[in-house]
């Protein structure tokens, strides 16, 4: 039976309106796809915003101020502590960091020596050397270090970002839960303070961390008598900030600049890391961040090698509140409607 010419036409208007809306789902995709390192800005942006709004909050509890005088306090304290910071070992950590600068070629290559004269890290070193090695780690370490917009060069965008969701919160806050539907309003309004407490105490419990590694590390190696022991105690209480990783990175240079005194200090070093970590992460994250969102350690690593790999180093950095935000969403708008949808079953 031949089709209608009305059939025809109905039938190619329809082939039509699929292909555009698949080519305009597919536009959409591409630009999320090209445009999320300014989501990651933002969400940087944000977390700033969280620090100065929690510092204030906590200066507002203890001297009874309003909201107003209380986070202008915390932007100033904040700033010029890291000025007093400069201003007193600011000039010191130039100094190490340059002569870590300058040593570092001949470090790498007495490691490169130590190592060619003992045949078990020999043997370790060539496999990781390897072309199967190499070619798995490349995509995550050149993603890694050549994110899109760069790193530091667009740290200032962040800095400025984050500053405006300082001063007006509220106002980002209502204009993204208008966004949603009506009926949806009030869970969106829910699900955006839940989500900002969460950000709170994970970001108190991170700072609270990387004072304490800086500290543990600081103290360790200057009894060890490691030459540099400020810059690499600063390096492993900042990479701190990423899970898993960081602290790895971190070893690194320690190692480095202890194989230049001796190969037993290097193991002490080493040592000495593994130790601080070992306290980081079994007891003082628990402790200070009992109230957040348990994110799995492998899922973490999981969402850390994927942002890695896709957005390069700012995706690594805040991949932990990608995944807090992400569980919070989880939980409110699936996990908590099927035990509700489960509890009305079985009744």
């Amino acid at each position: 039976m031949n089709l209608l010419p009305s059939d025809d036409n109905n039938f190619v208007s329809k082939v039509w309106t699929t292909v555009g809306i698949a080519a305009f789902v597919s536009v959409l995709l591409l630009l999320f796809w090209k445009a999320v390192q300014v989501f990651l800005y933002i969400l940087a942006g944000a977390i700033i915003a969280t620090y100065f709004h929690g510092f204030a909050g906590m200066i507002a509890r203890k001297f009874n101020l309003s909201k107003k005088w209380s986070l202008g306090i915390s932007i100033l304290t904040t700033f010029a502590f890291l000025g007093a910071v400069f201003f007193f070992i600011g000039s010191r950590i130039s100094n190490e960091a340059a002569q870590f600068s300058e040593k570092l070629p001949a470090l790498i290559e007495d490691a490169s020596a130590y190592i060619q004269k003992n045949n078990t890290l020999k043997t370790a070193y060539d496999e990781i050397k390897s072309a199967e090695m190499l070619q798995k780690a490349s995509p995550i370490v050149g993603s890694f270090f050549n994110s899109t917009f760069g790193f530091l060069g667009n740290l200032y965008v962040v800095l400025f970002i984050g500053l405006f969701f300082t001063v007006s919160p509220e106002q980002y806050k209502k204009g993204l839960v208008k966004l949603l539907p009506g009926r949806a309003r009030k869970q969106g309004t829910k699900i955006v303070n839940l989500t900002a407490d969460n950000l709170k105490s994970w970001l108190k419990g991170m700072l609270f961390s990387m004072l304490v590694v800086f500290v543990l590390t600081s103290i360790g190696l200057v009894l060890l008598g490691i030459d540099l022991w400020l810059i690499l105690a600063l390096i492993a209480g900042l990479l701190s900030f990423i899970p898993n990783f960081g602290p790895i990175m971190a070893i690194i240079p320690a190692a480095l600049v202890a194989l230049s005194q001796s190969p037993i200090m290097a193991v002490w070093v080493i040592g000495l890391y593994c130790l601080v970590q070992l306290l980081e992460s079994n007891f003082i994250t628990p402790l200070v961040q009992q109230e957040l969102i348990n994110t799995p350690p492998a899922l973490l690593i999981i969402v850390q090698v994927f942002m890695g790999i896709w957005l390069g180093g700012w995706g690594v950095i805040l991949a932990t509140p990608i995944l807090v935000i992400c569980m919070v969403l989880i939980e409110q708008l699936y996990t908590k409607k099927q035990d509700e949808i489960e509890k009305n079953t079985s009744c």
